[in-house]
């Protein structure tokens, strides 16, 4: 069985993947791409993961290797499994999750509820959506954007003007129906390579500028038709792209009661962070036992709910400078800090707290976090 796991990428995810390995005694090695990065005390290398030497170098030194994101360019991925690398997610899954038109086409393949979409290279292209659905539509670019980047609500092509000219050979914009939604959802899934699944309980996040600032788990009035829809999506994304590892699904609950994929993350992600403190097994700690294809911990709550907050740029002087007093205020909150440097707008922290009323829990969350925002 493998034992060493590497981590391409040094961000929060890696950071809080680091207690999870230790408390396994499973070894773990982060490729960092510089030496204050948010996971630097776990980090044994440095450098550039789109240099195809470094990244080989790296996994030379592991018996697994996993990602911290979806940004690593396919040419590098495709080396490591020329060099025989165990990659978990694959290259073939990790395909769906960097390019979103081949996750869409995916999608449908598998039958999967989504928004209507198109591909675009014309403000022709863009016009005749817009027509089709009501003159308004969602643009993004095929790859690399999260956290609201690379996403724009349009109304005519010339909101987009820029990006079709920008576009190089055989590339392609997205367009997707703008989709009335009640609220957002998201569904935690792991998959480990001999087929064992387990899923958290579908969460509620709410978003704020493009960017998650809440998650409540359980999602309220999710039991019964809405939860087993969104496990039946996951289950059937996890085992239809053979995902490695933990895959988080966004989803749309809209206003007419259906249930829609947003996007797909395969790694830990922002939507389970509450599982840390909130479940019997951490999606760090899942994550980890599913890319070295062992048993699956139980994903039960360890209240009847939890409230995680993000805390988003924070103060300028750093978390840290902030942690006696909210600590005092809040001494049932647990508190994550991801070890980076004060900027507007940039995931720096969260808190979770767990519980048995949903309001106190919330209004407890949000107080704690908001001892971080000068």
């Amino acid at each position: 069985m493998a034992q060493r796991v590497g981590v391409i990428g040094g961000g929060q995810l890696a950071r809080m993947m680091i207690p999870a390995a230790v408390n396994l005694g499973i070894d773990i090695s982060v490729l960092a791409e510089s030496d204050d990065s948010s996971a630097r005390l776990g980090a044994t290398a440095v450098g550039d993961y789109r240099d195809v030497a470094v990244v080989r170098e790296f996994a030379s030194t592991v018996d697994v290797v996993t990602f911290d994101h979806e940004h690593v360019p396919a040419d590098v991925l495709s080396q490591l499994v020329n060099d025989g690398v165990t990659l978990r997610p694959g290259p073939h899954a990790l395909a769906f999750a960097q390019d979103k038109i081949a996750m869409r086409r995916r999608l449908g393949e598998l039958g999967v509820p989504m928004p209507g979409w198109t591909m675009a290279t014309t403000s022709a292209d863009v016009t005749s959506f817009l027509a089709e659905y009501g003159g308004r539509a969602v643009a993004k670019t095929a790859r690399g954007g999260y956290d609201g980047k690379g996403v724009r609500m349009i109304t005519s092509a010339d909101e987009v003007a820029d990006w079709l000219s920008a576009l190089a050979e055989g590339e392609l914009l997205l367009l997707e129906e703008w989709i009335s939604f009640r609220r957002e959802l998201a569904q935690q899934i792991a998959r480990r390579p001999s087929g064992e699944v387990a899923l958290w309980p579908v969460v509620e996040t709410i978003q704020t500028n493009g960017v998650c600032t809440e998650v409540i788990a359980p999602a309220p009035l999710s039991a019964g038709k809405v939860a087993d829809m969104a496990a039946h999506i996951a289950v059937t994304i996890a085992e239809g792209l053979d995902v490695t590892g933990v895959l988080a699904v966004e989803l749309f609950e809209t206003l007419d009661d259906r249930i829609l994929v947003n996007e797909l993350a395969m790694r830990p992600h922002n939507s389970g962070h509450w599982t840390i403190d909130g479940s019997t097994t951490s999606q760090f700690e899942q994550h980890l036992r599913a890319v070295l294809d062992l048993p699956l911990g139980a994903t039960e709550m360890t209240a009847d709910h939890a409230v995680m907050v993000n805390v988003l740029g924070g103060p300028s002087r750093g978390m840290t400078s902030r942690l006696g007093q909210a600590m005092e205020r809040h001494p049932n909150a647990k508190i994550h800090v991801y070890g980076k440097v004060f900027r507007a707008g940039r995931k720096v922290g969260h808190v979770t707290v767990a519980g048995d009323d949903l309001d106190s829990v919330v209004a407890q969350a949000r107080g704690a976090a908001g001892n971080f925002q000068d």
